[in-house]
């Protein structure tokens, strides 16, 4: 059997695994399903979702069979719900992927009992664009910094225990003495900024990329002030607001914070169940390659004020596996701060 016919055998037990027959191609297998439904671990109005949206639209006439990409909320513990349903649940055939926390390998790492899965595990797919997540306060809060919170109590919208919108604050509390009290029950950085905006709370976290996209007049009338961003050292575009990573005091407090201050190079990325079929796994990879290259997705992008910033499966792969490791000393700092075993 040569070479080729090796690869078409293989190929064809892989997709017959997947429930398609040994003649369908991954043209074929899509065209008769149709549908590929995108799970997003987060509630309407974040960057999470805005992204995931604007991927679905774009990135099924690029696969073979140009399926329709259906968005789907699925909320819950900081995406934490998603990703045990994308792990264990949801089909292993290609017809189901997921739009992430860029916290899950972090949370996979410092082992939150509410981890399900192995993230090293998943089918990356590819990244849209990285991620800074940051902390803004109202105009009328008393804080007006992280400085002015040791001194102030801030309210701040929590939007789950696996969301940096509700464990940075309390990391600064532990490791800076900042006074920041969380309000949880917020399904994502959308209510949360307009709890914040309503008055309920005095601060919320989300994206730089959302409220480029859709603040634009919060900044221009000074209604809102950044007043970190969780990144190891400060965004260029953002000079004057404070790195995550400056608050350390200590070199345990550097290695800490450097884990929560990881997950912006996972970022807005995808990724589907383990045991995808290889033909299958790599059609889906290549079409998000194309789709990133899309002139037409740019312009939404551009229209949307987003950033574009792809990422391969290799890079994610990588950067997941490195993420989901760290040292004993860490984890047993992050039981006495939040608790757990």
């Amino acid at each position: 059997m040569n070479v080729a016919r090796v690869f078409v055998a293989a190929s064809a037990v892989a997709l017959s695994a997947s429930g398609v027959n040994a003649q369908q191609s991954v043209e074929d297998f899509y065209k008769s399903r149709k549908t590929i439904n995108m799970y997003i671990g987060y509630a309407p109005g974040g960057s999470y979702d805005l992204y995931a949206r604007l991927v679905a639209r774009h990135f099924g006439k690029h696969i073979p069979g140009n399926p329709a990409v259906v968005p789907n909320n699925m909320p819950g513990a900081g995406s934490l719900q998603a990703a045990n349903f994308l792990y264990s649940v949801a089909p292993k055939d290609g017809t189901a992927i997921g739009a992430l926390g860029e916290t899950v390998a972090m949370e996979q790492a410092l082992r939150n009992p509410g981890v399900k899965y192995d993230t090293t595990k998943y089918t990356w797919i590819g990244r849209i664009a990285s991620s800074n997540n940051i902390h803004l306060v109202w105009h009328t809060a008393k804080a007006q910094s992280v400085e002015d919170t040791k001194l102030y109590e801030q309210t701040v919208a929590g939007t789950g225990p696996a969301n940096l919108a509700e464990t940075v604050p309390k990391l600064l509390n532990a490791i800076a003495g900042t006074k920041f009290r969380v309000i949880t029950g917020y399904a994502s950085s959308g209510p949360g900024m307009l709890a914040m905006e309503r008055g309920e709370v005095d601060g919320a976290g989300t994206s730089w990329a959302i409220v480029k996209a859709t603040k634009q007049d919060w900044l221009r009338d000074k209604k809102v002030k950044i007043i970190l961003q969780d990144l190891p050292s400060r965004d260029p575009e953002l000079p004057d607001v404070p790195a995550l990573l400056e608050f350390a005091k200590t070199e345990s407090d550097k290695q800490l914070l450097g884990v929560y201050a990881s997950g912006g190079a996972i970022g807005r990325s995808y990724s589907a169940p383990p045991d995808l079929p290889a033909p299958i796994a790599k059609a889906l990879r290549d079409a998000f390659q194309a789709m990133a290259k899309d002139p037409e997705l740019k312009a939404e992008l551009d229209k949307a004020k987003l950033d574009l910033e792809p990422a391969d499966h290799v890079f994610l792969e990588k950067t997941v596996s490195a993420a989901a490791n760290v040292p004993e000393e860490v984890r047993e700092r992050v039981r006495q701060i939040f608790g757990g075993k």
